[in-house]
């Protein structure tokens, strides 16, 4: 007899349980603007930004020349600039103001500026040799393109240069390339051979779009539920004696069967879709995203609990993402970042989810290598959902009082 109650008092929860599951996919799947920001934002986002950076790196960029100097030493470095793959002089302008109408009627990409002192700075060294590049910045690409082309053309141009002038103090060859480059090295990208911006970024975006639109999507659910019923907020079955575990249990269920498959297609499909980096065991990623979508999952449960209405979620969407990729170390290294910010980005779950999928995806870390953000992750979730059980069970002890 006391098995059998126990076995039906089992069974009770798990039904509850499953009632608070199916009722949060009805919600999904009846909202119209949940179901664009978990399904149509969350695979079409990756597709688009991957076309808007499809060629990865663009060559033969169009830029004009104003050559004030009209020396040999100019006309050697642009010899040498025009030799690289990665932009074509196509005009030669008597002026700046000539070559900023080409570059604002998008004829050119990038102007370079010889003063009519170079060739003298250079060759007395009494004064320092300058050189001015200006970069149409509508596209990254189109910077990157021109400016880094021409940093190479003068660097190799400055180690020249000082070369010869320690030939004209007596040393010979060898030692003087030895003083200017006393450890000669090689560069070579291991994980980006490219060196385009949808190799090195792409990836990192994939993840911050699956955060993104998860907490934006619970937010919104959170707020609609509070604009239309604000006695029962984010309590649905409250009265009907559900506990905050088992509406816990059973809203992060519906998320996460979701969620396991869009991140599944996203994270595995769209690298390997578009040629990004893709080295992992696909197998070690299926393992990864588990504590990473549960941690996003609670962190989103828990911000929902203080939203006011549904347009709350557009806000935290626009104010966060740009911070979140930026204290991550993914726009900018994380070692140069103020404490105080580093130490916050550890609060969010992207922070440890990009970085661990990055080095199984990107690097072909393994599991085990990764173990520092995989534990991490375990540790948000579960800090998380006891966050969001005592928000939920704090909201109804209040209902509770007022009643």
């Amino acid at each position: 007899m006391i098995i059998s109650r126990f076995l039906y008092s089992k069974w009770l929860k798990v039904q509850d349980t499953w009632n608070v599951f199916t009722d949060e996919l009805k919600r999904i799947f009846r909202d119209p603007g949940v179901v664009v920001i978990f399904f149509v934002a969350t695979l079409a986002y990756p597709v688009l930004y991957n076309f808007i950076y499809w060629k990865d790196n663009i060559g033969n960029v169009p830029v004009a020349v104003v050559d004030m100097s009209k020396s040999s030493e100019s006309r050697a470095f642009l010899h040498k600039w025009n030799a690289t793959p990665d932009i074509t002089i196509k005009h030669y302008c008597t002026s700046m103001a000539e070559a900023e109408q080409l570059m604002r009627a998008q004829k050119i990409h990038g102007i370079i500026y010889f003063p009519s002192d170079f060739a003298e700075c250079l060759n007395t060294g009494m004064k320092t040799a300058h050189i001015s590049l200006f970069c149409d910045m509508s596209s990254f690409l189109y910077m990157k393109a021109v400016y880094l082309s021409c940093n190479r053309v003068m660097l190799e141009d400055m180690n020249r240069i000082q070369v010869d002038r320690y030939e004209a103090m007596g040393y010979d060859k060898q030692f003087s390339w030895q003083l200017v480059q006393a450890a000669p090295y090689t560069e070579t990208a291991l994980f980006c051979e490219s060196g385009g911006y949808a190799s090195f970024l792409i990836p990192a975006v994939l993840m911050l779009i699956l955060h993104q639109t998860l907490l934006f999507g619970i937010c919104m659910l959170g707020g609609t539920a509070r604009e239309e019923n604000k006695e029962l907020f984010l309590l649905p079955g409250h009265k009907r004696g559900y506990s905050v575990l088992r509406i816990v249990f059973g809203r992060s269920a519906a998320y996460f069967l979701i969620y396991y498959a869009l991140a599944s297609v996203v994270l595995l499909g769209v690298p390997r879709l578009f040629g990004l980096p893709h080295i992992g065991d696909p197998t070690a990623i299926l393992k990864f995203i588990v504590p990473y979508l549960l941690a996003v999952i609670f962190f989103s449960m828990s911000v929902s609990v203080f939203t006011r209405n549904r347009e709350s979620g557009m806000v935290i969407l626009i104010s966060s993402s740009l911070i979140f990729l930026f204290i991550a170390g993914v726009s900018w290294p994380q070692q140069m970042l103020p404490d105080a910010w580093r130490y916050l980005s550890y609060a969010f779950p992207f922070t440890w989810g990009v970085h661990g999928f990055l080095h199984i995806n990107t690097m072909g870390a393994t599991l085990e290598t990764t173990a520092r953000e995989y534990t991490a992750l375990w540790i948000m979730a579960g800090s998380y959902f006891l966050t969001t059980c005592g928000l939920l069970w704090g909201m109804g002890v209040l209902h509770d009082r007022d009643n």
